[in-house]
């Protein structure tokens, strides 16, 4: 037995707790044993009886179902994706009054559904809880829908996505491989990267607003990470950018109207940021270091664009053959490089007073696309 409990725990990591059904009669033995050999010298509690866990599960639904106030989701099995949607809209939608961004509903249904989930999965054999388990179901999918940060690529239609929602909640078996935000709200996932007019229009134009909010954010955050991962400019700007515009909803500075209108604004320079290199007529890498070089609004004003792409197309040439695998590790040739960025810059007449600046994001575009280049 302890054999079993020691290889759930090493293949499990982050499993919380587990069901043992003691049809021999060695509990106390196992307590006992526990008192003796462990360093907590049976202090505390590591065993929950099975009732204890029902009382708990039964405390964290009635905070979920508390949370939920105010909206009808008695239809949750046949309500498919609308009765997700509409749920997970009417939670994203509590505000706490101190504007606490911790303590908002999305926080709060979360942590007590994950306290829900944990409950049930030691009670689960007993059948007060086995009446439970699709309201459980439904429960955890909501929060799954809520706190999941990847979308999933699947074009369903609507029937079909009903249909794998009844199924899960039936089952009483919730993974994020299967719950997905566009399930819920009823749109095919767009070709990563696209973001077109018509998607937008569609986000837009969801009855769910703040779950439709949720989306947008989601998107345009794993949009960042994939075509900005080794821009270090514009991933700052847009990360930055997006990390405001949340705030000041979460602060409820502006409205749900206002924030999907900036959002779906920011989509737009997003796309156009992404997809300048043939309009400049420079190469994805040279894009780079354009960027970090017109970062200083003073460079952009004294040199012409031209310039500044011939600074940015000589510095992509000359780093690249310069950099080695450890370069970024050894400070003797960073030194080489730094001087190297500073002749170039001064042979072009880069503004003197944002050389140094333009020189350490130089190194650090250059760092941020290092391991693709020594490779």
């Amino acid at each position: 037995l302890m054999q079993a409990i020691a290889r759930v725990n090493r293949v499990f990591k982050d499993k919380q707790g587990g069901l043992v059904v003691d049809y021999i009669g060695i509990g106390n033995e196992l307590k006992a044993a526990m008192k003796e050999y462990t360093a907590s010298q049976g202090r505390g509690k590591p065993t929950v009886d099975a009732h204890e866990a029902l009382s708990l599960l039964l405390e964290k639904m009635d905070v979920l179902r508390t949370l939920l106030h105010g909206y009808d989701w008695s239809g949750f099995l046949t309500g498919g994706h609308k009765a997700l949607a509409g749920a997970a809209n009417h939670i994203l939608g509590i505000r706490s009054a101190n504007k606490d961004s911790q303590q908002d509903g999305k926080r709060r249904f979360a942590d007590a559904a994950v306290a829900m989930g944990q409950a049930f999965s030691l009670c689960c054999t007993l059948d007060e809880a086995k009446a439970l388990r699709e309201e459980v179901a439904f429960f955890q999918a909501v929060k799954v829908i809520l706190t999941k940060r990847d979308v999933t690529a699947q074009k369903r239609t609507d029937a079909q996505r009903d249909a794998a929602i009844r199924q899960i909640i039936s089952q009483a078996v919730v993974s994020e491989r299967v719950v997905d935000i566009f399930d819920a709200v009823g749109l095919d996932k767009p070709n990563i990267g696209l973001l077109d007019d018509e998607f937008l229009a569609q986000v837009k134009n969801l009855p769910e607003r703040n779950l439709a909010v949720e989306l947008l954010e989601r998107l345009l955050e794993g949009e960042i990470k994939a075509k900005f991962a080794t821009n270090v400019v514009q991933q700052r700007k847009f990360s930055d950018l997006l990390t405001s515009v949340i705030a000041r909803y979460q602060n409820r500075s502006i409205e749900t109207a206002q924030v999907m209108e900036e959002l779906v604004d920011m989509a737009k320079k997003f796309r156009q940021a992404a997809s300048r290199g043939e309009a400049l007529g420079l190469s994805e890498d040279e894009v780079r270091f354009y960027d970090a070089l017109a970062n200083n609004e003073s460079a952009v004003k004294e040199l012409a664009d031209e310039t500044l792409k011939k600074i940015a197309h000589e510095l992509t040439d000359n780093l690249r053959k310069s950099m080695t695998v450890d370069w970024s590790q050894r400070e003797s040739v960073r030194a080489s490089l730094r001087l190297m960025v500073k002749r170039i810059l001064r042979k072009y007449k880069y503004p003197p007073d944002m050389q140094d600046a333009a020189v350490e994001l130089v190194l650090q575009q250059a760092e941020a696309l290092g391991e693709s280049w020594a490779a």
